[in-house]
């Protein structure tokens, strides 16, 4: 899904740079004053068809440990434009359930399934170039590079990555034309997050709340259409915190999809149209807020009699 005009070009590493593929192509890889929503005029519908009903399919997921089972037999589906919720209490599997999701473990069972097609067992960077990226807990940014350069890494593909394209006088100018479009999209981006201001400090010098905008911001950066979000406010002030989420939910409506692991169970409650709730390494219920407040299961295992 494109977050800018038809017809441009994309191009490096997936993040997080968004997603493991920074990782694996030997990449480590703003402010707390954003206004919530997206500018109409930075973001336009991709100019890919989105693919109606289930781009994301979990089928009875399992992934050892030597003698611990982290996930034992999770099956789920995300529904396309939702904002779903994945949680449950540390050592529940969601960390380990997004890592076989995103090629990060290979599960020792059970297949993942992205818009009919089986990426069980896939490489991280493979996965994201097909548009299932994710975030972590502990944002990844490349400290050492700017905030722009950060940027400019994202997305996959660039014309630049191939020696002959950068090297051969005929193919010079096809890298360049890639370069300024993408410096285009760089700082669409950068005004769309209002981080513009920050884009030529390092990224090892933004405060928490910042970092998680360029978390974003990279993440978009990949051309994505299902994003998986680990704990994407932790640390950031109530502010911010409702200032992102009025970004996620602007971008749900133009198609994107979102699982989102959270702890913070009055924001799953109120935000996220389908709740998952996992407990030892499977799906204990689903459903609405509603449907998992009244699931005496869920009540006695996690929430509590007070919720």
């Amino acid at each position: 899904m494109r977050l800018v005009s038809e017809g441009e070009p994309s191009g490096s590493d997936a993040t997080s740079v968004a997603t493991t593929a920074s990782e694996d192509a030997g990449k480590n890889a703003g402010t707390d004053s954003v206004e919530a929503g997206m500018d109409d005029s930075a973001v336009e519908q991709s100019a890919k068809s989105v693919p109606s009903g289930v781009p994301l399919r979990v089928q009875n997921l399992h992934k050892r440990f030597g003698g611990i089972t982290a996930v034992d037999g999770a099956s789920f589906e995300i529904k396309q434009g939702s904002l779903t919720g994945l949680i449950g209490p540390n050592g529940a599997g969601k960390s380990t359930t997004f890592n076989c999701i995103t090629g990060v473990h290979d599960p020792n069972d059970g297949r993942v399934l992205f818009h009919g097609t089986d990426i069980t067992g896939q490489r991280p960077h493979e996965i994201a170039q097909q548009g299932l990226v994710r975030t972590f807990q502990i944002t990844r940014e490349l400290a050492d590079m700017t905030v722009l350069e950060n940027l400019m890494l994202a997305p996959q593909g660039q014309q630049g990555e191939k020696l002959t394209n950068a090297v051969v006088p005929g193919l010079r100018d096809g890298v360049k034309r890639d370069e300024i479009a993408i410096r285009e999209r760089v700082w669409e981006m950068l005004e769309l997050f209002e981080i513009a201001h920050l884009a030529e400090e390092y990224a090892g010098t933004l405060s928490g709340g910042q970092r998680k905008l360029l978390e974003l911001a990279r993440t978009l950066m990949t051309d994505p259409d299902v994003l998986l979000l680990d704990e994407p406010f932790a640390g950031v002030n109530p502010t911010l915190e409702n200032q992102l989420l009025g970004h996620i939910h602007d971008l749900t409506d133009r198609g994107y999809t979102f699982l989102l692991v959270e702890h913070d169970m009055d924001l799953i409650m109120e935000h996220c149209e389908h709740i998952i709730v996992m407990h030892q390494g499977d799906v204990l219920a689903e459903g609405t807020g509603g449907d998992i407040q009244d699931n005496e299961q869920v009540i006695e295992a996690y929430l509590g009699e007070s919720v």
